[in-house]
């Protein structure tokens, strides 16, 4: 049987077959199991015709130059990095010294509350193992420039920055021909990143999972589409098969960056758990929460998550919240709760049915798309159904 057809001018700047973009996931479950885009779901993703993106912010510097060459001993076609870029990471800290533990700078009532909040749950509250003390962290540097300089010294394909700004370092990753794809949750945002360089935009819909904003899709892509124009807008956020592909590429986009669609694929680093979670919601099943990262975040709702929004604590900046939540998640593993841990979705989530090849959810998103605008088809796109 023929593949489809489904071409934007996404795929000729990428040099892939279909614009749909794996969204570049990173770590689950409390992160101890590493990203859930590794390798082998973003080899199998790019196989397929689409991009497949590393989660990059789950890795060491050195992890992450180990797994860009894995990936490239499982494909020989195009496949990108994500990076977190935070601008507040740490908290005002993070533009001078900070101290020889971090943790200092966390407020000891905020500690407290989240002890009570765990003890009310049934978890009794154990230090995590403490890595062995470095050096103080120097003023100026940011949470993921040993990260960057791996992807400028690798000359990945694509980079995508799934928060914060890239500017820095657009310059030589221009140099090395790499594209630039930058993730926003509005219109201001678009407009800063076009303003930069950014070779796309996506306008990421609040329905995602994970990190995201206030916006719906439908109402943001078209408005990032006008004030960024001639930039081109990728869409994401409550995509998870081909009706959400062709609404995005009908609004517009020129493709679809996706990640809870490919929560549940068999090639996803995360637990049997968290994907049977994915499996398990529905539509009403996703909360946005601070708790886990310091920036909002949706997750499958838990227990611990509805305690934390109702406790009136705020979260910390990102990177100061991680550190504050590392004893909560190792206490919770240690008692096997497993249900509380992070598990990032979208509101699409209750639309999955079943865990299956990476390459067959993105085949079937193409072919439901192709065969929808095979009806009514916008001039700038060319689909044809499988015959």
């Amino acid at each position: 049987m023929a593949r489809p057809v489904l071409r934007t001018e996404l795929c000729d700047t990428l040099g892939i077959e279909y614009p749909v973009i794996l969204a570049g996931m990173g770590p689950v479950a409390g992160g101890i199991d590493g990203p859930v885009a590794t390798s082998a779901l973003v080899a199998a993703v790019s196989n397929a015709g689409g991009l497949g993106v590393l989660g990059g912010a789950g890795f060491s510097a050195e992890r992450l130059r180990a797994e860009i060459n894995k990936v490239r001993t499982m494909t020989d076609k195009p496949f990108g990095v994500d990076l977190l870029l935070p601008s507040n990471f740490m908290g005002g800290a993070a533009a001078g010294e900070m101290p020889r533990d971090p943790r200092d700078l966390i407020p000891k009532e905020t500690t407290a509350g989240l002890k009570s909040i765990a003890s009310n749950l049934g978890v009794q509250w154990q230090e995590a193992p403490r890595p062995a003390a470095t050096a103080p962290r120097p003023s100026g540097g940011g949470m993921s420039d040993a990260q960057m300089e791996v992807v400028i010294e690798e000359k990945i394909a694509v980079f995508a920055s799934g928060l914060g700004s890239p500017a820095p370092w657009i310059d030589r990753l221009k140099a090395n021909g790499t594209k630039i794809l930058c993730l926003v949750g509005n219109v201001k945002n678009a407009k800063r990143v076009a303003g930069i360089g950014a070779d796309a935009v996506v306008a990421q819909g609040t329905e995602a999972g994970g990190h995201t904003g206030r916006i719906a899709t439908f109402a943001l892509v078209p408005q990032v589409i006008d004030a960024v124009a001639p930039t081109p807008v990728i869409a994401a956020g409550g995509i998870a098969d081909g009706r959400g592909l062709a609404a995005a590429l009908a609004l517009g986009a020129v493709g679809a960056w996706c990640g809870t669609a490919f929560l549940v694929a068999e090639e996803a680093n995360q637990p049997t758990t968290q994907k049977q979670r994915v499996l398990d919601a529905g539509d009403e099943d996703t909360k946005i929460t601070r708790l886990y990262s310091g920036k909002t975040m949706r997750n499958i709702t838990n227990p611990l998550i509805e305690a934390w929004e109702s406790s009136g604590l705020q979260a910390l900046p990102m990177g100061l919240q991680g550190l504050l939540i590392q004893d909560l998640v190792y206490s919770v593993r240690q008692s096997g709760r497993e249900d509380l841990l992070m598990n990032a979705a979208g509101q699409a989530s209750g639309m999955l049915t079943r865990i299956r090849p990476a390459a067959d959810i993105l085949h079937d998103m193409v072919a439901g798309a192709a065969e929808i605008l095979g009806r009514t088809l916008p001039a700038r796109v060319t689909a044809v159904p499988e015959a």
